[in-house]
């Protein structure tokens, strides 16, 4: 009897909310697999192969649904070397080039982030930054062309970053405030 009284419609919304979502990550991860994973590869390789970037298109798929399309600049010495007490010798530092990373959601949508470059040993690495998260069907060869370029301008603006280091990190140098709207006026 008090069952009449119950209203049960909000609920059955969200149920049928909850069945549509999960539905979606199925045809996200059909999508994938069927077609996006390749799609992405084979442009990043046409990025590499038109602009001649030293780069190369790293997948992880060790783990399925949560796959990984990767275009890495590689890993190099980095020219900084710790000289070792007691000898001549010297341990150099590595550097990764950083990577603009294409990678599977848990829900079969595909996040976009940029890896920034880092120096082992020297610091601490800067976090990733997340470029976009998109339905497979949004995702497009475009979009993957201007991600590339953002994803080169941060690299850029990481390795010659001394240019505009009182300005990002919201300090002056002495006296440069000053100079700065003398230069305004």
């Amino acid at each position: 009897m008090a069952d009449k009284k119950m209203d049960y419609s909000k609920i059955k919304d969200k149920v049928g909310k909850y069945k549509s979502i999960l539905k979606n990550t199925h045809n996200y991860r059909t999508d994938w697999s069927e077609g996006l994973k390749t799609m992405i590869v084979d442009n990043l390789n046409k990025i590499i192969k038109k602009t001649k970037l030293s780069a190369y298109v790293d997948i992880k798929d060790d783990i399925e649904n949560l796959e990984v399309v990767n275009l890495s600049l590689g890993t190099e010495v980095s020219g900084i070397a710790e000289r070792l007490p007691g000898n001549k010798s010297k341990r150099p530092f590595i550097k990764s080039n950083g990577a603009l990373i294409f990678q599977q959601l848990f829900n079969g949508k595909v996040m976009i982030m940029i890896m920034y470059p880092f120096i082992e040993g020297y610091g601490q690495p800067k976090p990733p930054m997340t470029l976009e998260i998109l339905r497979p069907e949004e995702l497009k060869p475009v979009h993957i062309l201007r991600y590339t370029e953002t994803f080169l301008k941060e690299v850029i603006e990481w390795e010659d970053f001394d240019d505009d280091v009182p300005e990002k990190m919201g300090m002056n140098p002495i006296g440069f405030s000053g100079l700065q709207q003398e230069l305004e006026e």
